[in-house]
């Protein structure tokens, strides 16, 4: 039964209750139906691609979730007072919180997903679990039994044996689970677990199962009617994840043979059929060496994943989400689904993965994704250089989807790469050398990845390491600040948008992470020459020539060999954050990252060498602890303050041993990146 006020046939308004690139991705489909389309927005996104695009937008509160995108009430007002007769939740926010659904119904909108009660079925990894296995659908050996009293639990954990996972019953995403490998440490776990599930999802209620180590993660995309009709569209591995996070998608899966795929096929569909389930679903598995699967939970919405599906069916998965809640029969039967060639998905995040991944926030000066044959990437960015476009605090760093599509896996593989590597964002850091090395990585490309693949794999590897810039992109960058704009010269007089003015030698100064380069510069013509002594007293020589600029790519030779590198130069008065400089900066899209130098030749050189004196904020967010006061005589990485962000906690760190001098803030402030907190006077040996 589709969720439609029952004296109204199908509907004529969409409303997206999302943000981000999700919302863009409903209101195209939407859009191409015929439906009007109406955006929701916080105050964050009043800017955002998702409003500009859709027919009507309406703002719906503040920037933090709990004011907006998470209200339920505001959300109906605003479908009511636009006209909207349908909502779709995305996924995320709303749309696995069975309240909202049946609100909508009452307030007679349609919802655009599952009944209530197969939401909250499915909600539950307990009520879940023991209807798969009421349904005849593989599971994994457990205990998921009412009574939540820790002896119980910790006797059943013993005599399932270990290793044993604890999962927290409510919720996803990895919070509320822990390995558990001896007995010993069952009391632990089971408290940490327990506190983790009740701060995240409201309920502290657990599952115990047994652990399957290094599985697959294999998952089947299933959609159904409100006919009776139930089709499942191939599966998708998701075995590449960072602490229970899904990192690469890829459809079909390597590991799975077409039997297995019949097999989770029919179970899947099982599975949706036992809480008469309407609407686009994923049954999750996981599956061991052998091939044995087991369920793992059902997602009760559209997956971030989803366009993997779509390439290799030639789908549109949200077009059938709305066709099905409008009433219509699915118009494919399971012998019409063909899956054909190979899809891989990577997503795009604002972290810094040489400093374990801490979130990043500020402006973004260029976004330039890749295009070309088999690409597609879902992005909720604007294009080109868009004054104001940031990257909030307040919601997931996830920026974009990244997917290549090719007619088998090596070759949807080698496009994926290419694409990563040629998707630029500049301004903040990014995960792109990080996804390329997993790409790149021989376990990855022979298809034998497990959840286990990055643990394993990744603790040394050179994209997880903090940026240093190498001494081509430091000569690049001294090319840049050494240009006029819009000059027009070079030694054959054709046009190359560059020229250096022939400054001859001079000092230029700069500072590019926690790096200083003290460079002597000579600049004749379209040729640049630097020399520097870095931080391991090795001098350093470079030279290479310009052979044509652009507004963002500039063209030069190096080594012999001509490249092309884009870059972008930010207002010379302020950085990302508002914070006045008095300086340039130009930044540059480095294969191993993105990379910001700041000319500081006119800045007085500081005193503490060994780190800063100052404490500031990492990100835009909220101070959850502030723990010195002036006069605290602090050491070298001690925790001074911690910040909340994208739902994280990041401590913040003296660089220097001293004293407090200055307390800025205190526990319950908002604060943006960059802005000084604490001020910490040197110890006279500094």
């Amino acid at each position: 039964m589709t969720l439609t006020n029952k004296n109204k046939k199908g509907f004529t308004k969409v409303l997206v209750a999302n943000r981000g690139e999700i919302a863009v991705r409903i209101i195209r489909s939407a859009q191409s139906l015929g439906y009007r389309t109406v955006a929701i927005f916080s105050e964050a996104d009043r800017n955002a691609p998702h409003v500009a695009i859709a027919d009507e937008a309406i703002c719906i509160g503040g920037a933090p979730v709990g004011e907006s995108y998470l209200v339920a009430d505001k959300i109906i007002v605003a479908a009511k007072k636009t006209g909207a007769d349908a909502i779709h939740p995305g996924y995320g926010f709303l749309s696995e919180n069975s309240a909202f659904a049946k609100n909508c119904v009452d307030a007679g909108i349609t919802f655009i997903g599952p009944r209530p009660d197969a939401i909250d079925l499915m909600g539950s990894k307990r009520q879940s679990k023991i209807a798969m296995i009421a349904a005849g659908v593989p599971c994994i050996t457990g205990y998921e039994g009412a009574d939540q009293d820790e002896d119980v639990l910790k006797k059943a954990a013993i005599q399932i044996g270990m290793p044993v996972m604890l999962k927290a019953s409510a919720g996803g995403g990895g919070r509320g689970m822990r390995l558990v490998t001896d007995a010993k440490d069952l009391d632990e776990l089971i408290k940490s677990a327990r506190s983790e599930a009740l701060n995240a999802f409201g309920s502290g209620e657990l599952i115990i199962e047994k652990a399957v180590l290094q599985p697959r993660h294999i998952e089947i995309q299933v959609f159904a009617d409100s006919y009776g009709n139930t089709i499942y569209l191939g599966e998708r591995d998701c075995s590449v994840q960072r602490r229970h996070q899904k990192v690469v998608e890829e459809a079909p899966s390597p590991f799975v043979s077409p039997e297995m795929r019949q097999a989770m096929g029919e179970a899947a569909v099982n599975a949706a059929k036992a809480c008469n389930y309407v609407g686009a679903g994923t049954v999750e598995f996981l599956a061991d060496s052998e091939g044995n699967f087991y369920f793992l939970e059902m997602n009760t919405r559209l997956q971030v994943e989803h366009p993997v599906t779509e390439l290799i069916t030639g789908l549109d998965l949200v077009a059938m989400q709305l066709r099905v809640a409008a009433g219509d029969e699915l118009s494919i039967s399971q012998e019409d689904v063909i899956l054909t060639g190979h899809a891989m998905e990577v997503r795009l995040y604002a972290e810094d993965p040489g400093a374990n991944f801490i979130p990043q926030t500020g402006l973004i000066n260029l976004w330039q994704p890749a295009s070309g044959d088999g690409i597609r990437i879902d992005s909720g960015l604007k294009e080109g250089i868009k004054q104001g476009q940031t990257v909030s605090s307040f919601y997931d760093p996830m920026l974009a989807k990244i997917i290549a599509y090719g007619e088998n896996r090596e070759e949807a593989r080698r496009r994926l790469v290419r694409a990563v590597e040629d998707s630029y964002l500049l301004g903040i850091k990014d995960n792109r050398a990080f996804l390329a090395a997993i790409l790149g990585n021989e376990t990855f490309i022979q298809g034998e990845a497990t959840t286990a693949f990055i643990g394993e794999n990744f603790k040394d590897d050179a994209s997880l390491k903090p940026l240093q810039a190498q001494v081509k992109e430091v000569a690049l960058a001294a090319a840049l600040f050494s240009v006029k704009k819009d000059a027009v010269s070079n030694k054959n007089n054709s046009s190359t948008g560059w020229q250096n003015n022939n400054v001859g030698s001079r000092i230029l100064k700069l500072s590019c992470e926690d790096d200083v380069f003290e460079l002597e510069l000579s600049a004749i013509n379209n040729h640049i020459k630097i020399s520097y002594v870095d931080a391991a007293d090795s001098k350093k020589q470079a030279s290479l020539e310009i052979i044509e600029q652009s507004e963002n790519t500039l063209m030069y030779v190096f080594d012999d060999v001509v490249r092309t590198v884009v870059y972008n130069r930010t207002n010379s008065s302020l950085n990302g954050q508002g914070e006045a400089l008095g300086c340039e900066q130009v930044h540059l899209a480095a294969s191993y990252g993105n990379l910001t130098f700041t000319d500081i030749s006119l800045q007085s050189a500081k005193k503490n060498k060994g780190g800063s004196d100052q404490v500031l904020a990492s990100m835009d967010g909220g101070m959850v602890d502030v723990m010195v006061k002036v006069g605290d005589v602090v050491e070298v990485a001690q925790t001074l303050a911690v910040l909340e962000a994208m739902k994280m906690e990041h401590p913040l760190k003296a660089g220097i041993a001293g004293t407090i001098a200055e307390v800025l803030v205190q526990a319950g402030d908002q604060v943006k990146g960059r802005q000084k907190l604490i001020q910490i006077t040197a110890d006279e040996a500094e």
